[in-house]
C-alpha cells in the first residue's frame, strides 16, 4: 500500500499511530503509523501504513515522512499531529516550508487529564478564550488569566501549554475555515478507531503482514456508498478556498 506515486502537493497531511499486538517470538505491542493527506481537490488520500518497532518515535516518523516525500510529495502546507517530542524536527527536515500543527483537541484533552473531573466544566469555559483567540498576543493574555484561576491548583497545566506553545500558535494565524479542519486530528483518529476495533477483535497477529492486511481490508470496507467521501469534500471546500488565499505563494493549486 505504501508504494504508489503520490500527488506533488497536499494542503494538509494528518499523521498518527496506533498499537497492535504482533507475535514475533513473543507477543509485543507494535505501532502502526498512518498518514492521511487531503488533496487539492478536497479528497481524503490514505498515503500508507507502516509497522514500527517498540513505541511510537520521531525517528521512525522521519523515515515514514522521507518515504512519502520520495514517492513524489514535494510540499505540504500543514502537518497535523499529536505532541510527540521530536516530531516537529522530523517534519521540518522533510518539508522545510511545512507548518507543524499540534492537535488542539489533544491539548485540551491532556489539560483535563491533569485536573479533577469536578472542575472540567468550569475549566472548559475558562480555556476556550485561549484557543479561540484572535492572535498569539491575545492567546497569551487569556492563558495568563486561565493560570491565575487554575495555576495554584494545577501547576502542571501551565507547563503543558508552555511546552506545546510553538506548535499550537500556528493555529491562531488561520481563518475560521482552516481552524475548523485542523482543530483536531479526527480525520485520522476515526480511521484508526475502525482499524483498532478490527485488530482488537483478532487479539494478536502472527506477523507484520497479517496486521497490515487486516488494517488494509478494514480501510477498503469503509464508505461503500461513497456518501462519506461526498460529505468530506463538501466540508473541505470552504477550507480549500481559504488555503488558496493563505498559501497563495505555494504551488498547491495544482498537482500537475
Amino acid at each position: 500500500m505504501a508504494t504508489r506515486p503520490l500527488d506533488a502537493v497536499y494542503p494538509v497531511v494528518f499523521i498518527d499511530a496506533m498499537v497492535v499486538k504482533i507475535r514475533d517470538g513473543q507477543v509485543s505491542n507494535r505501532p502502526i503509523y498512518t498518514a492521511v493527506g487531503v488533496t487539492v481537490d478536497g479528497k481524503r488520500d490514505i498515503l500508507g501504513l507502516w509497522v514500527g518497532d517498540g513505541g511510537e518515535g520521531a525517528k521512525y516518523w522521519l523515515a515514514v515522512l522521507t518515504e512519502i516525500r520520495n514517492r513524489g510529495v514535494v510540499d505540504v502546507c500543514i502537518v497535523a499531529c499529536d505532541g510527540l517530542k521530536g516530531l516537529p524536527d522530523a517534519i521540518s527536515a522533510t518539508w522545510p516550508l511545512a507548518t507543524t500543527q499540534t492537535c488542539v483537541l489533544h491539548l485540551i484533552r491532556n489539560t483535563f487529564r491533569l485536573a479533577s473531573r469536578a472542575d472540567w466544566q468550569k475549566m472548559a469555559g475558562d480555556l476556550r478564550p485561549v484557543y479561540s483567540a484572535v492572535n498569539e498576543a491575545d492567546a497569551k493574555a487569556r492563558l495568563a488569566e486561565f493560570d491565575e484561576i487554575w495555576g495554584d491548583r494545577y501547576p502542571a497545566i501551565r507547563g503543558l501549554w508552555n511546552n506545546a506553545w510553538a506548535e499550537f500558535v500556528p493555529f491562531l494565524d488561520y481563518s475560521p475555515e482552516i481552524r475548523r479542519v485542523i482543530y483536531s486530528t479526527n480525520a485520522i483518529e476515526s480511521l484508526n478507531a475502525r482499524m483498532r476495533k478490527a485488530t482488537r477483535a483478532r487479539g494478536h497477529f502472527p506477523n507484520e503482514q497479517a496486521a497490515l492486511k487486516c488494517c488494509y481490508l478494514t480501510i477498503r470496507s469503509l464508505d461503500p456508498t461513497g456518501k462519506g467521501a461526498a460529505r468530506w469534500m463538501n466540508r473541505w471546500k470552504p477550507a480549500l478556498n481559504a488555503f488558496a488565499i493563505t498559501f497563495g505563494d505555494r504551488p498547491f493549486t495544482t498537482n500537475h
